[in-house]
């Protein structure tokens, strides 16, 4: 059996996700605006909730199109609000279109949402050398950065720690511990 990182249970769903999307390097625009919408429904939960409930928000969320997202009315709102298959709060879901609007707005700015997040980590990932759960970190310097400056910008849920997350999952940093054939 394929030693992993401790955080991965026997759902098949985790061990999917953990083999072959968490930590591989993400540079288009499309799946980082999906992993920002999903970290930030996450929040407060477990991410397993939020996997298991990915393909309801990808129909919800129109298959995570920002710009499509940008636009969303009250109507839009108000159906998102009545959908069982999502996380049905109020705050998370305003903030997926504010999100998507301001993250168009980085796009106009840099070229595009990769360029700028990527230059936090001089556009490669960081690779750490953990061993245990206990040297994982929460928050980084780096992740602190980030989390300031989208929140400068009007993000909403993007604290540290789920900018955080959101290196580990699109591959900025390289957290599989040591002891994890994908290390």
């Amino acid at each position: 059996m394929q030693k992993r990182c401790f955080w991965v249970s026997e759902d098949p769903l985790y061990i999917e996700y953990h083999d072959k999307e968490w930590g591989k390097p993400v540079y288009d625009d499309e799946t980082l605006f999906e992993f920002l919408l999903l970290e930030s429904f996450q929040a407060g939960l477990s991410w397993i909730t939020i996997l298991k409930k990915r393909e309801n928000f990808r129909k919800a969320f129109d298959k995570f199109d920002y710009k499509k997202i940008a636009n969303y009315n009250q109507k839009k709102f108000d159906e998102l609000l009545e959908n069982a298959g999502i996380i049905r709060n109020k705050l998370k879901i305003k903030s997926a279109t504010t999100n998507a609007q301001l993250f168009l707005e980085i796009q106009k700015e840099y070229g595009s949402f990769s360029k700028f997040i990527w230059s936090y980590v001089d556009g490669k990932p960081i690779v750490n050398s953990f061993k245990t759960r206990a040297e994982v970190p929460a928050t980084t310097a780096v992740s602190d950065a980030i989390s300031k400056a989208l929140k400068k910008r009007g993000f909403k849920f993007v604290g540290s720690t789920i900018i955080y997350a959101f290196m580990q999952a699109t591959g900025m940093v390289n957290d599989h511990t040591t002891d994890c054939f994908c290390y």
